[in-house]
């Protein structure tokens, strides 16, 4: 009988512990959905420029991900080694890319006459 009620009541308790291996991979998953959302948008952004807009947003955007990736191999040189380091700088990289997909949003989406948007 005590085996019993111990039985159901480790399955009543939900169960939250992961391994550092399952929560690297959340980690990368979710820096995959950032990278396809940026993609999206700048694919969108591109087509509405003309040739030399396309050239300088072209040029941000690859000085943008040197940054990204410069800047979370700063933030994750703590725990370079261990375990977590991957989770580290996957979710650095995935709160700069889902910054990034707003910033070129913006652009999508300006008014009528803002200056700061790029029109051609």
């Amino acid at each position: 009988m005590i085996r019993l009620l111990a039985v159901l009541l480790a399955l009543a308790v939900p169960v939250h512990a992961q391994s550092q291996m399952e929560l690297n991979q959340q980690a990368g998953t979710a820096l995959q959905d950032a990278d396809r959302q940026l993609n999206a948008v700048y694919t969108k952004l591109r087509t509405r420029l003309g040739p030399e807009s396309r050239a300088r947003l072209q040029a941000a955007e690859e000085a943008w991900i040197r940054f990204r990736d410069q800047e979370c191999a700063f933030i994750g040189s703590p725990t370079i080694g261990g375990s977590i380091h991957g989770m580290i700088v996957a979710q650095c990289q995935t709160r700069l890319t889902l910054a990034r997909v707003k910033d070129l949003e913006i652009q999508l989406d300006c008014p009528e006459g803002d200056l700061s948007c790029v029109r051609n």
